[in-house]
């Protein structure tokens, strides 16, 4: 079956090398183990949105990483690299690019949370039916999922990217009363020792619970190496 024509699902995703991703992770293990998670996040997250009924498009970075994302995305997504700029303007840039192609709701999300619901993207896309903009507030101060419709919101500047002050800033910038705002449940992301954690205490609660959290392949990660004092 042909997958929805008018949206798309977007995942941002950073080939998982050591010392160039999960770096707050990395500071209190290893940066290989860090890696070790960050593809972990990406193969499950991937395999996950595979079920969302929708164009669906791999946003890589490097730009020149295409090869490597290729296998992962198993035919199963488009792949487009993120280009140049900071994260406000990549996103914007996947944004426009979509709406120019004739989309009309395009939801983007990254590979920090994998443990989200998928129940929470598809209420993205039925809030973006009502909705000029949906956000997913994520607990450590940003979101966890971002989506518009129609046309582009004026949320990708004046933005401190990767700080706790990313999902009040954002909205800050919705500062004409036109815009519509949506707003999805609270979630967490995956960036810091502690998250690891916590992830790891829901994933086992949820298993107990007799609930297949679907992630074979975080779940497949070892437990972290002692950070050796200097």
């Amino acid at each position: 079956m042909a997958p929805n024509p008018s949206r798309v699902v977007g995942l941002f995703a950073k080939r998982p090398v050591p010392g160039q991703v999960k770096t707050r992770l990395a500071a209190d293990t290893s940066p290989e183990w860090a890696a070790a998670v960050a593809s972990a996040f990406l193969l499950d997250t991937l395999d996950r949105l595979a079920a969302i009924d929708a164009r669906r498009v791999l946003a890589y970075a490097p730009d020149g990483a295409g090869d490597f994302f290729a296998e992962p995305a198993a035919g199963r997504f488009v792949l487009v690299a993120q280009g140049a700029g900071d994260l406000g303007r990549r996103m914007a840039n996947f944004f426009g690019n979509q709406f120019r192609s004739g989309m009309e709701a395009v939801v983007l999300l990254g590979t920090d949370s994998p443990s989200l619901p998928l129940a929470c993207v598809e209420q993205a896309f039925r809030e973006l039916e009502r909705a000029d903009l949906v956000l997913g507030p994520a607990t450590d101060g940003g979101y966890y999922l971002v989506g518009c419709a129609r046309r582009l919101p004026p949320i990708f500047e004046g933005v401190v990217w990767s700080s706790p002050h990313v999902l009040a800033q954002t909205v800050d910038r919705l500062s004409k009363p036109d815009w519509r705002l949506a707003l999805l449940p609270p979630w967490y992301d995956v960036d810091t020792l502690a998250d690891w954690w916590v992830l790891r205490g829901h994933l086992g609660a949820m298993r107990r619970a007799g609930v297949d959290p679907g992630l074979r392949h975080t779940l497949a990660v070892g437990p972290p190496p002692e950070k050796v004092a200097e």
